[in-house]
């Protein structure tokens, strides 16, 4: 029986094409080398890097939508005792695997799980990765929820596309109904720098995937919504959180309108 010739590396990244992370696995071979955004995610990564910490000894850390595994790699080179990237697309997963392998990092784990099933996990990490997912989700709110209340145990890295406004402004706690003696709405809603949420019915950039692009306000409002404080803000669209002392279940609805005595 004729055994089947070895497949070189060059032609194992050649068939799981094609590749959003470019990634040099050594010998002159990269995974995306054409990629219309150039070193990406290498160049993006390294005007931002400095807010992570930079050993990550007997830390833990989950990659979500972990693509081709660039960050799950790089959490690695810092030490981090265990690293888990997940994501719902197996060719992306194939080369996470294929990726990691071939730079010597095979202590990584990659499954196929999506953001809305991270509680059954059953564990909460050190630093949570979740960049450039967001926009993607049907739900981002509930998303970012459900890793505040399963995965997340201290910091989230996180990143979206953004479109709008960069600017902040201030907004009162609770809003009127109508602007006092008119019946006009507050004007403040329509203030570029007001938290907006831009929905993308079809698509952007020839992705029918990108449903969502929140201006600077908006990230930072559902962040704080979710559970997280802004620790740092090293680019416009990447964010350090913090998981917050108390989470949203507990300042929310409930704590504001605390039920009636005699109620049920």
């Amino acid at each position: 029986m004729a055994t089947q010739p070895k497949v070189s590396l060059g032609e194992e990244v050649a068939q799981l094409a094609p590749w959003f992370h470019n990634i040099d696995l050594g010998d002159g071979i990269e995974t995306a080398p054409d990629h219309f955004l150039g070193d990406y995610p290498r160049f993006k990564y390294k005007q931002f890097a400095q807010v992570i910490p930079e050993d990550l000894t007997g830390k833990s850390v989950l990659d979500i939508g972990c693509n081709a595994g660039f960050y799950s790699v790089e959490m690695k080179k810092r030490g981090a005792d265990r690293v888990l990237g997940i994501d719902a697309d197996e060719r992306y997963l194939a080369q996470a695997r294929l990726a990691s392998q071939a730079l010597g990092f095979s202590g990584v784990e990659f499954r196929n799980l999506s953001v809305y099933d991270v509680g059954a996990l059953g564990e909460k990490f050190d630093l949570v990765i979740f960049m450039g997912v967001l926009y993607h989700l049907r739900h981002p709110l509930l998303a970012l929820d459900l890793i505040r209340e399963h995965v997340a145990r201290d910091m989230m890295l996180f990143q979206t596309l953004q479109q709008g406004s960069k600017n902040t402004i201030d907004v009162p706690e609770d809003h009127p109904f109508y602007v006092p003696g008119t019946f006009d709405p507050p004007a403040y809603f329509d203030d570029p720098a007001y938290p907006k949420m831009h929905f993308i019915e079809q698509r952007f950039s020839g992705d029918w995937t990108n449903w969502w692009a929140p201006n600077r306000a908006g990230s930072e409002a559902m962040l704080r919504a979710a559970g997280f404080t802004i620790e740092a803000h090293p680019q416009d669209d990447v964010y350090l959180c913090r998981v917050a002392d108390v989470p949203y279940s507990q300042w929310g609805p409930a704590a504001v309108y605390p039920a009636k005595e005699g109620s049920k």
